[in-house]
């Protein structure tokens, strides 16, 4: 096999309730017979998304008019080791169409009924499964009978991703509140994820943790738990999430915040620079707003993590 990394453009081409586009790779071609996400590689002097442009309208007939960074993968095949630049595309003219003779089938995530689908992108498949908005509790503000009211209502609204993260409980009292999330969250299938505290998720039936960027840099391995996410704040802790395999990861502070007043933000070029090629999901942290997800989006973001702005009724 070559040294050579091959680039490749890949299109995770989504439709508003989540569903996206597979691609079988047609006879002729190595894994023929597998699916992938749609796409194509780079030429000499291509950006990924001209690159992923080209391919859409060449293989599919589309023609993609909205284009997001996401998340790029380095994947050693038998062949070749190709680095995919996903690409999620939410906009396009122009229904898929088998120009290449190869099936093509919408599909939602966590629920595949094709395959066999290509090694590099089981990662991927997983990380679609992540909501674009993840809400942090704050109790320690709003007082627990709110913060219960509040979490209702935005699990109502379509909430899918909550963090307890309470510093200042003592356990016993972090431990009642945290069995109160979880039970509100299971009623509505949304994911709860405990600040740094891998035990006490366990114990509560949370789906995962939360590691703290001071607990990621001292972890040898990924918790066990269906979910592991951490709080990053400059490469190296982007680069020990990926070498953990944790599922996502928090960047920030991308603006000034009230609960961290001395901390020096990131602003959204630093955040788009360290986000760049990063192979798990980011989500933006820092003053976040439901409104500011699409500009996280042309950043490279997964979506937006918020605190005081996940509870404003916005």
């Amino acid at each position: 096999m070559t040294d050579r990394i091959v680039d490749v453009a890949a299109a995770v081409v989504q439709r508003p309730d989540g569903s996206f586009l597979l691609a079988q790779r047609p006879p002729g071609k190595v894994y023929a017979g597998y699916w992938e996400f749609p796409g194509g590689k780079i030429e000499p002097g291509e950006t990924a998304a001209a690159a992923l442009k080209r391919e859409l309208e060449e293989e599919l007939g589309m023609i993609a008019l909205c284009i997001y960074p996401w998340l790029t993968r380095v994947y050693e095949y038998p062949h070749a080791t190709v680095k995919l630049h996903f690409q999620r595309v939410v906009q396009w003219l122009g229904e898929p169409q088998s120009k290449e003779a190869q099936a093509f089938a919408w599909q939602l995530p966590g629920e595949f009924g094709v395959k066999p689908m290509l090694p590099a992108n089981a990662v991927v498949l997983k990380a679609l499964e992540l909501p674009v908005l993840y809400a942090i509790t704050n109790a320690t503000v709003l007082g627990e009978k709110e913060a219960l009211a509040r979490l209702e209502s935005a699990l109502d609204g379509g909430l899918k991703l909550v963090q307890v993260r309470e510093r200042h409980f003592e356990q016993a009292r972090l431990e009642r509140f945290a069995r109160e999330v979880v039970s509100r969250c299971n009623q509505y299938g949304a994911t709860v994820l405990v600040n740094g505290d891998a035990a006490l998720a366990a114990v509560i039936g949370a789906d995962g943790v939360h590691l703290t960027a001071r607990q990621l840099m001292k972890t040898t391995s990924r918790p066990n738990l269906p979910w592991c996410a951490a709080s990053c704040h400059e490469r190296k802790e982007i680069e020990q999430a990926e070498s953990l395999g944790l599922d996502l990861i928090v960047l920030g502070p991308v603006k000034a915040t009230v609960s961290h007043p001395d901390a020096r933000a990131l602003g959204w070029q630093r955040f788009d620079d360290l986000a760049a090629d990063v192979s798990i999901p980011v989500y933006a942290l820092g003053g976040m707003r439901s409104a500011d997800l699409e500009e996280a989006w042309e950043h490279g973001a997964h979506g937006v993590a918020m605190l005081r702005g996940a509870w404003s009724g916005d």
